[in-house]
C-alpha cells in the first residue's frame, strides 16, 4: 500500500530585496508616466530529502525616457515539503504550483517597497506559471543536446 502524497508549505520568506533609485532626488521632479518592465524568474533546488526551496525573483524597472526611476528586485522564497509524489510530478509542482503560491507575496513586497521609496504603487498583473512552464518545456525539447526528458 503506497502512502498518500504530501505537499506542505514549510516557510515563506523574502530571500533577497534590492531597491535602487539612481537619479534621486532629481528623478522625483519628473512628471512623465514611467514605462514599467517586469521580469520573472523561478528557481528550485532540493535542500533535503523531500524538502525543496523555490525562489520567485521579480525584477521591476521603471524608466522615463532613458533614465531609470527605480529598479526593484525581490526574491520571494518558500520551503516546500513534497513526499510520496511521483518523480514526473515534482518538476511541474515546483515550476507551477509553488510560484503560484509565492506570487501574491512577491506582488505585495514589490508594491510595498515601491511605495516606501516614494513612488506610486506598482501592481503586478497575474501570471500564468503553467504557460511559462510549458513554453520552457517546448524550448528545452527544441535544443539539441538537452538532458531534459520531455514530460508527456
Amino acid at each position: 500500500m503506497s502512502e498518500a502524497p504530501v505537499f506542505n508549505i514549510e516557510k515563506i520568506y523574502a530571500k533577497d530585496l534590492s531597491l535602487e533609485i539612481p537619479h534621486a532626488p532629481q528623478i522625483f521632479l519628473e512628471r512623465e508616466a514611467p514605462e514599467i518592465e517586469v521580469q520573472l524568474h523561478t528557481q528550485a533546488a532540493s535542500i533535503d530529502e523531500g524538502l525543496y526551496e523555490v525562489v520567485l525573483t521579480v525584477t521591476v524597472t521603471a524608466k522615463v525616457a532613458e533614465k531609470t526611476l527605480f529598479l526593484v528586485e525581490a526574491g520571494q522564497a518558500g520551503i516546500f515539503q513534497l513526499r510520496n509524489v511521483p518523480q514526473e510530478d515534482i518538476d511541474p509542482i515546483l515550476s507551477v504550483a509553488c510560484p503560484n503560491i509565492l506570487f501574491p507575496y512577491a506582488r505585495e513586497t514589490v508594491s510595498d517597497l515601491v511605495v516606501r521609496a516614494g513612488f506610486p504603487p506598482v501592481l503586478l498583473s497575474p501570471v500564468n506559471f503553467e504557460a511559462m512552464y510549458q513554453q520552457r518545456q517546448v524550448a528545452q525539447q527544441q535544443m539539441p543536446g538537452s538532458t531534459e526528458v520531455p514530460i508527456q
